[in-house]
């Protein structure tokens, strides 16, 4: 038999290693907290496709007046097209069918473009709290349809799942080849009502959930 080395029952003390911390060293203010009553807004969408079309067109039609003008400048005739067009507004009454159809498409534009100015867009990203004030973040509805469908899921009874979720309501449709549909329906109601308080979104969607039985086949 060996001894054992060293005194048993014997505790030592570990040493204690103190930091300094450098007064001047600037570690940050933490980030403030975000207003709970605040209301969490739609994301803005950047229009990048409208804003080409719109830039590209209004370039085009700029370069070739400009072009235009400037021939007529150098004592060359101007343009033909822009001379019929002239001709044309200048015989044609107000109350032409092409004049009246002109207007009605130039009006529609300017009215597609407003709506694109003023709306956020971006639909399909449901904003989420804020639990910091510089910290934003939105869930798509793609994504929380498949939690909740994935939750659904879960639910004892359930054969299938259909989930269809928009900005204020999320509508549940489940197939339930056991058990009775009254129980199935209050699982389901508990199951997703939990789910959807767990997102974290900023207004959670109405939750809306049908169940019924399989179709029989043939």
């Amino acid at each position: 038999m060996s001894e054992s080395q060293g005194s048993e029952g014997i505790t030592q003390r570990l040493p204690v290693i103190e930091k300094e911390f450098d007064d001047g060293l600037d570690l940050g203010a933490p980030p403030p907290a975000a207003d709970e009553g605040a209301r969490e807004g739609r994301f803005w969408s950047a229009r990048r496709v409208p804003a080409a079309i719109v830039a590209v067109l209004v370039l085009a039609v700029a370069g070739v007046f400009l072009y235009d003008i400037a021939a007529v400048r150098a004592n060359r005739p101007a343009m033909s097209w822009r001379r019929e067009l002239a001709k044309q507004l200048a015989e044609r009454p107000l109350d032409d069918i092409w004049v009246l159809v002109g207007a009605g498409v130039a009006a529609a534009l300017g009215l597609w473009l407003i709506v694109l100015a003023v709306t956020p867009g971006l639909r399909d990203v449901l904003p989420m709290r804020r639990p910091q004030a510089d910290v934003r973040a939105g869930l798509h509805r793609d994504a929380a349809a498949l939690v909740l469908r994935d939750r659904a899921m879960e639910v004892a009874g359930v054969q299938s799942v259909r989930v269809r979720t928009r900005r204020r309501r999320a509508d549940v449709s489940a197939l339930s080849h056991f058990r009775e549909l009254d129980d199935v329906q209050a699982d389901l109601d508990g199951t997703l009502g939990e789910a959807v308080r767990g997102m974290g979104l900023a207004r959670p969607p109405a939750l809306t959930v049908h169940v019924r039985r399989p179709g029989r086949k043939g």
